[in-house]
């Protein structure tokens, strides 16, 4: 038997960040379901603190997903967390974003004026990658 996984982010804000990724790796952002989050409410599930408005769109606050813009179910997902606490050291796990083509200055150079911070560049062999930060702070590697 095999099995489906998705990637989850600790992050402090994660709607805007779930929105930087989504733009970052061409994908979607997935979407909130307002009808269903109204429900929860009404059912006592859940309150308007559990919520927050993003985009004009009623959203559940502590979290927002990303996944593949035509994936079909179990695709790759990405879930960007909201927690209490600060980064404070290396992450254990990051993504590293192949580029294919595109050339590594200029994604590099896109992605800075996004918000993204430059680390280093790395080499191993004939690859070669880059390291750089998200706006807040998690690694990843950038790569063709």
């Amino acid at each position: 038997m095999s099995y489906s996984f998705q990637v989850t982010v600790d992050c402090a804000a994660p709607h805007p960040l779930a929105d930087w990724w989504a733009q970052t790796l061409g994908w979607t952002v997935e979407p909130s379901d307002e009808a269903f989050i109204r429900s929860m409410i009404d059912q006592g599930h859940a309150s308007l603190d559990d919520t927050t408005t993003h985009h004009g769109v009623l959203v559940w606050a502590e979290g927002a997903a990303i996944r593949l813009v035509d994936g079909p179910p179990g695709t790759p997902r990405v879930l960007f967390q909201r927690v209490p606490e600060a980064k404070t050291v290396k992450n254990r796990v990051h993504l590293d974003v192949r580029i294919g083509d595109d050339d590594l200055e200029t994604v590099r150079a896109a992605l800075e004026a996004r918000g993204a911070t430059y680390l280093h560049t790395a080499s191993q062999g004939p690859h070669s990658w880059i390291t750089m930060t998200d706006p807040e702070g998690n690694e990843f590697c950038v790569s063709r």
